[in-house]
């Protein structure tokens, strides 16, 4: 059965998209957008394993929600499952394959530094996301800075969101824009003005509490002030 509403939380990493989805989970209204597509094969997925996709993460409202970054190779395989023509749009080919997705969630990061930096400790320390009140893991990364390394996440973030904004102009989609630095400042007032954007009502809803920490700390910092540097290195007129 088809979902009544889909929605796309679309994200690059760490801009707080597992934040979002845990609270919007918690409400009970807005079904369990998670990472539907993570660690599938876009070349093995069948129609019936979407189907199935939607009964598991549906609220019991029928809203169906998930998260995921951008990827080309999805929409080839979604093309080809639902044998669209070449001429279709990529959001049309997304909602073939998410019926009734008219609703996106886009979700960024100001600094892209910063950024960079926390995608580039979770590699190194293996640490991803560390749930509230759990006692900081102990990593000896100190010595792991690496500046070609962050860089590259620099660049690869700025593309991928390139990506997303060429997607959304497509058909001339307005997200809704969620940004970090805000979200994590307006917690509950963020995931209620999510829920408002999705048309559902807000009146009874109540918001769990942040289900994550934040991971910065004192070596991610010396990391950014040190790619700082070495990033504008030689320049007459430094950026930052």
């Amino acid at each position: 059965m088809k979902p009544e509403q889909c929605y796309t939380i679309w994200f690059s990493q760490r801009t707080g998209s597992t934040l979002l989805n845990t609270a919007l989970a918690s409400t009970g209204v807005a079904g369990n957008p998670g990472e539907w597509l993570h660690g599938k094969d876009p070349k093995r997925m069948t129609r019936e394993d979407l189907e199935q996709m939607w009964k598991e993460g549906a609220s019991p409202s029928g809203i169906f929600g998930l998260k995921t970054s951008f990827n080309a190779e999805w929409l080839s395989a979604f093309r080809n499952i639902f044998q669209l023509p070449q001429t279709a749009t990529r959001p049309s080919i997304w909602r073939a394959a998410f019926p009734n997705c008219n609703k996106h969630i886009y979700m960024t990061r100001r600094n892209k530094v910063r950024l960079a930096v926390s995608w580039w400790r979770a590699i190194v320390s293996g640490e991803w996301h560390r749930r509230y009140g759990e006692k900081p893991q102990e990593h000896d990364i100190a010595g792991q800075y690496n500046f070609d390394a962050i860089n590259h996440l620099y660049i690869e973030c700025s593309l991928r969101e390139a990506a997303l904004e060429d997607f959304f102009s497509e058909e001339g989609i307005v997200p809704l824009t969620i940004v970090y630095e805000d979200f994590i400042l307006e917690y509950e007032a963020t995931v209620l003005r999510v829920l408002e954007f999705l048309n559902i009502k807000t009146d009874s809803v109540k918001v769990a509490p942040p289900a994550l920490d934040k991971l910065a700390d004192d070596i991610a910092e010396q990391w950014v002030q040190r790619y700082r540097q070495e990033r504008q290195a030689g320049w007459e007129r430094l950026a930052w």
